[in-house]
Protein backbone atom coordinates (compact mmCIF):
# COMPACT_ATOMS: atom_id res chain seq x y z
CA UNK A 1 0.00 0.00 0.00
CA UNK A 2 1.42 3.31 -0.63
CA UNK A 3 1.68 5.78 1.98
CA UNK A 4 -0.28 8.88 1.41
CA UNK A 5 1.56 12.06 0.69
CA UNK A 6 1.61 14.81 3.40
CA UNK A 7 -0.63 17.62 3.16
CA UNK A 8 0.56 20.66 1.57
CA UNK A 9 1.32 23.67 3.45
CA UNK A 10 -1.00 26.82 2.09
CA UNK A 11 0.87 29.24 0.07
CA UNK A 12 2.18 31.79 2.04
CA UNK A 13 0.97 35.72 0.85
CA UNK A 14 3.67 37.77 -0.69
CA UNK A 15 2.70 40.76 1.64
CA UNK A 16 3.20 38.88 4.61
CA UNK A 17 6.49 37.39 3.91
CA UNK A 18 8.26 40.01 1.85
CA UNK A 19 9.87 41.47 4.77
CA UNK A 20 11.51 38.30 5.98
CA UNK A 21 13.27 37.08 2.87
CA UNK A 22 16.86 35.49 3.41
CA UNK A 23 19.89 34.30 1.52
CA UNK A 24 19.57 30.39 2.36
CA UNK A 25 21.93 29.29 -0.50
CA UNK A 26 25.14 29.95 -2.15
CA UNK A 27 26.96 28.30 -5.13
CA UNK A 28 30.19 29.54 -5.89
CA UNK A 29 31.67 29.88 -9.46
CA UNK A 30 33.30 26.98 -11.40
CA UNK A 31 36.17 29.83 -12.12
CA UNK A 32 37.23 32.60 -9.33
CA UNK A 33 36.79 35.22 -11.72
CA UNK A 34 33.56 34.38 -13.39
CA UNK A 35 30.92 36.32 -13.19
CA UNK A 36 26.51 35.70 -13.59
CA UNK A 37 25.48 37.47 -16.80
CA UNK A 38 21.23 36.54 -16.70
CA UNK A 39 19.73 34.24 -15.29
CA UNK A 40 15.83 32.61 -16.12
CA UNK A 41 13.39 30.02 -14.32
CA UNK A 42 11.58 27.60 -16.29
CA UNK A 43 7.46 28.11 -16.73
CA UNK A 44 7.38 25.43 -13.64
CA UNK A 45 10.05 27.32 -11.74
CA UNK A 46 11.55 24.17 -10.73
CA UNK A 47 14.79 25.09 -12.65
CA UNK A 48 17.25 27.82 -13.19
CA UNK A 49 19.33 28.55 -15.39
CA UNK A 50 22.61 30.88 -15.09
CA UNK A 51 24.44 32.29 -18.23
CA UNK A 52 28.45 32.65 -17.12
CA UNK A 53 30.93 35.26 -18.53
CA UNK A 54 33.48 31.75 -18.49
CA UNK A 55 31.53 30.29 -21.65
CA UNK A 56 29.35 28.19 -19.16
CA UNK A 57 25.63 27.83 -18.56
CA UNK A 58 24.81 26.64 -14.61
CA UNK A 59 21.38 24.74 -13.87
CA UNK A 60 20.01 24.55 -10.81
CA UNK A 61 17.42 23.09 -8.94
CA UNK A 62 15.14 25.32 -7.44
CA UNK A 63 12.82 22.34 -5.55
CA UNK A 64 15.94 20.62 -4.07
CA UNK A 65 18.15 24.43 -3.84
CA UNK A 66 21.02 22.65 -5.31
CA UNK A 67 23.37 22.45 -8.75
CA UNK A 68 22.51 19.93 -11.33
CA UNK A 69 24.38 20.65 -14.50
CA UNK A 70 27.16 22.82 -16.08
CA UNK A 71 27.00 22.96 -19.89
CA UNK A 72 29.73 24.49 -21.75
CA UNK A 73 30.10 26.72 -24.62
CA UNK A 74 33.38 27.13 -25.27
CA UNK A 75 33.81 28.11 -28.78
CA UNK A 76 30.73 30.67 -28.81
CA UNK A 77 30.33 32.11 -25.28
CA UNK A 78 27.06 32.21 -23.83
CA UNK A 79 24.27 35.34 -22.49
CA UNK A 80 20.85 36.35 -21.78
CA UNK A 81 19.93 32.36 -21.37
CA UNK A 82 16.22 31.70 -21.73
CA UNK A 83 14.25 28.71 -20.87
CA UNK A 84 11.79 27.81 -23.69
CA UNK A 85 8.55 26.20 -22.78
CA UNK A 86 9.89 22.93 -22.46
CA UNK A 87 12.62 22.62 -18.96
CA UNK A 88 14.63 20.75 -21.17
CA UNK A 89 15.75 23.84 -23.57
CA UNK A 90 17.34 27.02 -23.36
CA UNK A 91 17.97 29.53 -26.34
CA UNK A 92 21.23 32.25 -25.45
CA UNK A 93 23.03 34.49 -27.54
CA UNK A 94 26.84 34.29 -28.64
CA UNK A 95 29.34 36.01 -27.34
CA UNK A 96 32.49 35.22 -29.46
CA UNK A 97 32.57 33.75 -33.32
CA UNK A 98 29.29 35.38 -34.24
CA UNK A 99 25.98 36.82 -33.13
CA UNK A 100 24.00 33.63 -33.91
CA UNK A 101 21.41 33.13 -31.17
CA UNK A 102 21.28 28.97 -30.14
CA UNK A 103 18.67 26.60 -29.30
CA UNK A 104 20.21 23.98 -26.75
CA UNK A 105 19.20 20.88 -25.11
CA UNK A 106 20.24 20.57 -21.49
CA UNK A 107 19.68 16.83 -21.70
CA UNK A 108 22.13 15.70 -23.97
CA UNK A 109 24.05 19.39 -24.73
CA UNK A 110 23.08 18.99 -28.16
CA UNK A 111 22.11 21.63 -30.46
CA UNK A 112 18.47 22.03 -31.50
CA UNK A 113 18.78 24.79 -34.45
CA UNK A 114 20.79 28.15 -35.25
CA UNK A 115 19.22 31.47 -35.29
CA UNK A 116 21.85 33.33 -37.88
CA UNK A 117 20.90 36.90 -38.94
CA UNK A 118 22.42 39.72 -36.29
CA UNK A 119 25.58 41.34 -37.35
CA UNK A 120 26.26 42.42 -34.11
CA UNK A 121 25.71 41.76 -30.15
CA UNK A 122 22.49 39.98 -29.44
CA UNK A 123 21.15 42.57 -26.06
CA UNK A 124 18.08 40.83 -25.29
CA UNK A 125 15.89 37.63 -25.40
CA UNK A 126 11.95 37.86 -25.14
CA UNK A 127 9.98 34.80 -25.19
CA UNK A 128 6.32 35.04 -25.96
CA UNK A 129 4.37 33.29 -22.56
CA UNK A 130 1.74 31.87 -25.29
CA UNK A 131 4.00 30.65 -28.43
CA UNK A 132 7.13 29.36 -29.36
CA UNK A 133 8.03 32.81 -30.74
CA UNK A 134 10.52 34.89 -29.62
CA UNK A 135 12.10 38.30 -30.18
CA UNK A 136 15.86 39.43 -30.43
CA UNK A 137 17.20 42.95 -30.13
CA UNK A 138 20.92 43.93 -31.22
CA UNK A 139 23.17 46.45 -31.72
CA UNK A 140 22.93 46.30 -35.12
CA UNK A 141 20.02 48.23 -34.86
CA UNK A 142 17.42 45.27 -36.22
CA UNK A 143 15.05 43.47 -33.84
CA UNK A 144 13.29 39.96 -35.34
CA UNK A 145 10.87 38.12 -34.84
CA UNK A 146 11.40 34.47 -34.62
CA UNK A 147 9.82 31.04 -34.34
CA UNK A 148 11.77 28.02 -32.90
CA UNK A 149 10.71 25.73 -35.25
CA UNK A 150 12.21 27.37 -38.45
CA UNK A 151 16.27 28.95 -38.66
CA UNK A 152 15.01 31.94 -40.48
CA UNK A 153 13.57 35.22 -38.94
CA UNK A 154 9.99 35.82 -39.64
CA UNK A 155 9.99 39.96 -39.40
CA UNK A 156 12.19 42.33 -38.87
CA UNK A 157 12.48 45.90 -38.05
CA UNK A 158 15.16 48.48 -38.72
CA UNK A 159 15.28 51.16 -35.51
CA UNK A 160 17.37 53.09 -33.62
CA UNK A 161 19.25 51.15 -30.86
CA UNK A 162 16.05 48.85 -30.07
CA UNK A 163 18.03 47.13 -27.65
CA UNK A 164 15.62 45.69 -25.01
CA UNK A 165 12.28 43.91 -25.43
CA UNK A 166 9.68 42.57 -23.53
CA UNK A 167 6.23 40.73 -24.15
CA UNK A 168 2.84 41.67 -21.81
CA UNK A 169 1.48 38.75 -20.02
CA UNK A 170 -1.56 38.11 -22.82
CA UNK A 171 1.64 37.33 -25.53
CA UNK A 172 -0.04 40.13 -27.71
CA UNK A 173 1.73 43.19 -27.49
CA UNK A 174 5.43 43.84 -26.73
CA UNK A 175 7.36 46.89 -25.46
CA UNK A 176 10.93 47.77 -27.16
CA UNK A 177 12.99 50.21 -25.16
CA UNK A 178 15.11 52.66 -27.33
CA UNK A 179 17.50 53.88 -24.77
CA UNK A 180 18.79 56.24 -27.72
CA UNK A 181 16.05 58.49 -27.59
CA UNK A 182 14.85 57.45 -23.93
CA UNK A 183 11.81 55.98 -25.25
CA UNK A 184 9.71 53.19 -25.05
CA UNK A 185 7.50 51.29 -28.42
CA UNK A 186 4.26 49.33 -27.96
CA UNK A 187 3.37 47.06 -30.77
CA UNK A 188 1.01 44.29 -31.45
CA UNK A 189 2.59 41.21 -32.47
CA UNK A 190 0.01 40.77 -35.34
CA UNK A 191 0.42 44.10 -36.81
CA UNK A 192 4.32 44.55 -35.98
CA UNK A 193 4.87 46.12 -39.29
CA UNK A 194 3.53 48.94 -39.01
CA UNK A 195 4.01 51.55 -36.79
CA UNK A 196 3.68 51.19 -32.97
CA UNK A 197 0.26 52.21 -31.73
CA UNK A 198 1.75 53.87 -28.77
CA UNK A 199 5.16 55.68 -27.85
CA UNK A 200 6.47 56.63 -24.86
CA UNK A 201 8.70 59.41 -23.61
CA UNK A 202 10.52 58.92 -20.79
CA UNK A 203 13.44 61.53 -21.28
CA UNK A 204 11.60 64.32 -19.55
CA UNK A 205 11.52 62.41 -16.51
CA UNK A 206 15.28 61.66 -16.90
CA UNK A 207 16.33 64.93 -16.78
CA UNK A 208 14.63 68.65 -16.81
CA UNK A 209 10.75 67.04 -14.90
CA UNK A 210 13.08 65.79 -12.04
CA UNK A 211 14.95 68.79 -10.54
CA UNK A 212 15.19 66.99 -7.18
CA UNK A 213 16.68 63.87 -8.77
CA UNK A 214 18.77 65.76 -11.06
CA UNK A 215 20.23 67.14 -7.77
CA UNK A 216 21.08 64.02 -6.28
CA UNK A 217 22.37 62.88 -9.47
CA UNK A 218 24.98 65.56 -9.69
CA UNK A 219 26.20 64.85 -6.13
CA UNK A 220 26.54 61.34 -6.56
CA UNK A 221 28.55 61.95 -10.24
CA UNK A 222 26.33 61.39 -12.28
CA UNK A 223 24.89 63.14 -15.20
CA UNK A 224 20.57 62.46 -14.22
CA UNK A 225 18.61 60.71 -12.16
CA UNK A 226 18.60 57.47 -14.15
CA UNK A 227 21.79 58.58 -16.38
CA UNK A 228 20.06 58.91 -19.68
CA UNK A 229 20.73 56.14 -22.22
CA UNK A 230 21.76 53.40 -19.39
CA UNK A 231 19.12 51.33 -19.13
CA UNK A 232 19.37 47.54 -18.83
CA UNK A 233 15.96 46.13 -18.43
CA UNK A 234 11.90 46.42 -19.30
CA UNK A 235 9.25 44.39 -17.91
CA UNK A 236 5.73 44.36 -17.49
CA UNK A 237 3.78 43.15 -14.21
CA UNK A 238 1.83 40.14 -14.29
CA UNK A 239 -1.47 42.24 -13.89
CA UNK A 240 0.13 44.12 -17.14
CA UNK A 241 -1.05 47.52 -15.86
CA UNK A 242 2.87 48.38 -15.53
CA UNK A 243 6.22 48.54 -17.08
CA UNK A 244 9.85 48.13 -15.55
CA UNK A 245 12.95 50.27 -16.97
CA UNK A 246 15.58 49.02 -15.08
CA UNK A 247 18.35 51.33 -15.04
CA UNK A 248 22.44 50.72 -14.16
CA UNK A 249 22.50 54.92 -13.24
CA UNK A 250 23.32 53.53 -9.30
CA UNK A 251 20.21 55.66 -8.74
CA UNK A 252 17.15 54.06 -9.54
CA UNK A 253 14.60 52.59 -11.88
CA UNK A 254 11.41 53.83 -13.30
CA UNK A 255 7.62 52.57 -13.50
CA UNK A 256 6.04 53.36 -15.98
CA UNK A 257 1.77 53.38 -16.36
CA UNK A 258 1.68 50.58 -19.36
CA UNK A 259 -1.17 51.75 -20.81
CA UNK A 260 -1.13 56.05 -20.93
CA UNK A 261 2.83 55.66 -20.49
CA UNK A 262 2.78 58.29 -17.51
CA UNK A 263 5.68 57.79 -15.45
CA UNK A 264 4.66 56.72 -12.36
CA UNK A 265 7.34 56.58 -10.17
CA UNK A 266 11.36 56.15 -9.65
CA UNK A 267 12.40 53.62 -7.03
CA UNK A 268 15.50 55.37 -5.49
CA UNK A 269 17.90 53.20 -3.96
CA UNK A 270 18.29 55.39 -1.17
CA UNK A 271 16.47 55.18 1.50
CA UNK A 272 13.84 58.07 2.59
CA UNK A 273 15.35 61.16 4.49
CA UNK A 274 14.24 61.22 8.22
CA UNK A 275 12.39 64.69 9.08
CA UNK A 276 15.95 66.02 10.48
CA UNK A 277 18.02 65.59 7.05
CA UNK A 278 19.42 68.28 5.35
CA UNK A 279 17.46 68.46 2.14
CA UNK A 280 21.35 68.50 0.23
CA UNK A 281 22.39 64.78 1.35
CA UNK A 282 18.24 63.78 1.45
CA UNK A 283 18.94 61.57 -2.20
CA UNK A 284 22.10 60.95 -2.62
CA UNK A 285 22.97 57.44 -3.91
CA UNK A 286 25.45 54.85 -2.84
CA UNK A 287 28.20 53.96 -4.64
CA UNK A 288 27.23 50.66 -6.51
CA UNK A 289 30.31 48.50 -7.88
CA UNK A 290 27.56 46.28 -8.94
CA UNK A 291 26.65 48.00 -11.85
CA UNK A 292 26.89 46.27 -15.34
CA UNK A 293 27.89 47.36 -18.69
CA UNK A 294 24.08 48.28 -20.65
CA UNK A 295 23.62 47.86 -23.90
CA UNK A 296 25.31 50.35 -26.64
CA UNK A 297 27.32 51.81 -23.65
CA UNK A 298 30.65 51.86 -22.73
CA UNK A 299 32.69 50.88 -19.56
CA UNK A 300 32.02 53.59 -17.02
CA UNK A 301 34.91 52.41 -15.18
CA UNK A 302 37.44 49.72 -15.02
CA UNK A 303 35.64 46.31 -14.10
CA UNK A 304 32.36 47.17 -15.09
CA UNK A 305 32.16 45.73 -18.57
CA UNK A 306 30.89 42.78 -17.64
CA UNK A 307 27.61 41.80 -19.17
CA UNK A 308 24.01 42.04 -17.25
CA UNK A 309 19.84 41.69 -17.79
CA UNK A 310 19.56 44.14 -15.01
CA UNK A 311 19.63 44.24 -11.19
CA UNK A 312 15.48 44.45 -10.60
CA UNK A 313 12.36 42.99 -11.52
CA UNK A 314 8.47 42.48 -10.26
CA UNK A 315 7.19 40.32 -7.82
CA UNK A 316 4.51 37.60 -9.73
CA UNK A 317 1.68 39.52 -7.73
CA UNK A 318 2.75 42.40 -9.35
CA UNK A 319 3.26 44.40 -6.33
CA UNK A 320 6.44 44.89 -5.78
CA UNK A 321 10.09 45.47 -7.07
CA UNK A 322 12.70 43.81 -5.90
CA UNK A 323 16.46 44.86 -6.97
CA UNK A 324 20.18 45.07 -5.82
CA UNK A 325 21.10 47.57 -3.34
CA UNK A 326 24.85 47.85 -4.58
CA UNK A 327 27.48 46.35 -3.21
CA UNK A 328 25.09 44.55 -0.44
CA UNK A 329 21.22 43.59 0.47
CA UNK A 330 18.56 43.83 -1.77
CA UNK A 331 15.63 46.23 -1.76
CA UNK A 332 11.97 46.23 -1.88
CA UNK A 333 9.46 49.03 -3.23
CA UNK A 334 6.37 48.65 -2.85
CA UNK A 335 4.16 49.87 -6.23
CA UNK A 336 0.76 50.42 -4.01
CA UNK A 337 2.10 53.70 -2.38
CA UNK A 338 1.72 54.86 -5.65
CA UNK A 339 -0.80 57.76 -5.65
CA UNK A 340 -3.64 55.53 -8.01
CA UNK A 341 -2.38 52.59 -7.12
CA UNK A 342 -4.53 51.20 -3.67
CA UNK A 343 -7.92 52.59 -2.29
CA UNK A 344 -5.88 53.58 1.16
CA UNK A 345 -2.73 56.09 1.08
CA UNK A 346 0.66 55.05 2.06
CA UNK A 347 1.32 54.53 5.30
CA UNK A 348 4.67 56.37 5.36
CA UNK A 349 4.91 60.50 4.42
CA UNK A 350 8.25 59.49 3.74
CA UNK A 351 7.91 56.20 1.40
CA UNK A 352 6.34 58.13 -1.49
CA UNK A 353 6.65 61.73 -2.64
CA UNK A 354 5.46 63.69 -5.74
CA UNK A 355 7.89 65.25 -7.26
CA UNK A 356 6.76 66.33 -11.22
CA UNK A 357 4.07 65.69 -13.94
CA UNK A 358 4.78 64.14 -17.27
CA UNK A 359 2.32 63.59 -20.14
CA UNK A 360 3.31 61.02 -22.80
CA UNK A 361 2.62 60.24 -26.31
CA UNK A 362 -0.39 57.75 -26.73
CA UNK A 363 -2.90 55.97 -29.01
CA UNK A 364 -5.70 57.49 -30.29
CA UNK A 365 -9.27 55.97 -29.07
CA UNK A 366 -9.60 53.47 -32.24
CA UNK A 367 -6.30 53.24 -33.57
CA UNK A 368 -5.04 49.42 -34.47
CA UNK A 369 -3.61 47.38 -32.08
CA UNK A 370 -4.26 49.32 -28.82
CA UNK A 371 -4.38 47.50 -25.76
CA UNK A 372 -8.10 47.07 -24.57
CA UNK A 373 -9.27 47.37 -21.13
CA UNK A 374 -7.71 49.69 -19.03
CA UNK A 375 -6.01 50.27 -15.28
CA UNK A 376 -8.46 49.83 -12.58
CA UNK A 377 -6.69 51.31 -9.66
CA UNK A 378 -5.35 54.20 -11.71
CA UNK A 379 -8.19 56.95 -12.01
CA UNK A 380 -5.36 59.54 -12.68
CA UNK A 381 -3.77 58.10 -15.64
CA UNK A 382 -6.09 56.22 -18.15
CA UNK A 383 -6.47 57.91 -21.46
CA UNK A 384 -8.64 60.40 -22.57
CA UNK A 385 -11.00 59.70 -24.55
CA UNK A 386 -11.98 63.06 -26.06
CA UNK A 387 -8.29 63.96 -27.07
CA UNK A 388 -6.14 61.09 -26.94
CA UNK A 389 -3.66 62.38 -24.41
CA UNK A 390 -2.46 60.87 -21.20
CA UNK A 391 -3.94 62.61 -17.82
CA UNK A 392 -0.74 64.76 -16.48
CA UNK A 393 0.19 62.68 -13.19
CA UNK A 394 2.51 62.94 -10.17
CA UNK A 395 6.20 60.93 -10.99
CA UNK A 396 6.56 59.84 -7.48
CA UNK A 397 9.66 59.49 -5.51
CA UNK A 398 9.59 55.87 -3.94
CA UNK A 399 11.44 54.76 -1.42
CA UNK A 400 12.31 51.58 -0.61
CA UNK A 401 9.94 50.08 1.28
CA UNK A 402 12.73 46.73 2.88
CA UNK A 403 15.79 46.46 2.71
CA UNK A 404 16.85 42.80 2.76
CA UNK A 405 20.29 42.09 4.26
CA UNK A 406 23.14 40.23 2.49
CA UNK A 407 27.17 40.22 2.23
CA UNK A 408 26.64 39.40 -1.90
CA UNK A 409 26.60 42.11 -4.49
CA UNK A 410 23.02 41.38 -6.26
CA UNK A 411 24.26 42.70 -9.98
CA UNK A 412 21.91 40.37 -11.81
CA UNK A 413 18.64 39.62 -9.68
CA UNK A 414 15.02 37.28 -10.80
CA UNK A 415 11.95 36.38 -9.15
CA UNK A 416 10.43 32.45 -9.39
CA UNK A 417 7.32 32.32 -11.16
CA UNK A 418 5.45 30.21 -9.32
CA UNK A 419 7.15 29.85 -6.03
CA UNK A 420 8.41 32.17 -3.33
CA UNK A 421 11.69 32.02 -3.99
CA UNK A 422 14.28 34.54 -5.31
CA UNK A 423 17.99 34.53 -6.80
CA UNK A 424 20.54 37.49 -6.37
CA UNK A 425 23.99 36.80 -8.82
CA UNK A 426 27.30 38.89 -9.24
CA UNK A 427 29.85 36.26 -8.92
CA UNK A 428 28.33 34.34 -6.23
CA UNK A 429 24.43 32.75 -7.16
CA UNK A 430 21.82 33.38 -4.05
CA UNK A 431 18.81 31.86 -3.45
CA UNK A 432 16.42 33.76 -1.29
CA UNK A 433 13.63 31.98 0.68
CA UNK A 434 11.25 33.23 3.46
CA UNK A 435 12.34 33.11 7.13
CA UNK A 436 9.84 31.18 8.44
CA UNK A 437 10.90 32.15 12.32
CA UNK A 438 10.94 35.59 11.54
Amino acid sequence: MVPPHPPREPTARLPDIINTYRPTKLFKPAKPEAHVTSLDFDDQGELLVAACNDETLQLYNCRDGSHSKMLFSKKYGAHLARFTHQSSSVLYASTKVDDTIRYLSTHDNQYIRYFPGHTAAVTCLALSPGSDEFISCSLDNTLRVWALNTPNAVGKLYMHTPYLTAFDPSATVFAVASPGTSSVMMYDIRNYDKAPFATFDVLEAETTQNPRLMAAAARAGLSGPSNPGRWMSVEFSNDGKLLLIGTASGTGHYVLDAFSGAVRAFCALKKAPSSSSSSSTESTAPHDRSLRLAPGNLPLAAGSAVRGQGNVCFTPDARYVVGGAGDQNMLVWDTRQMPGRCDSPPTSADAAQPTSSLAATNPKPGDGGAREGKDDDNTNNNINSGSGEASPSPTTLLYPQHELESKNTAAVVAFNPRFNHAVSADQDVVFWVPDRSA
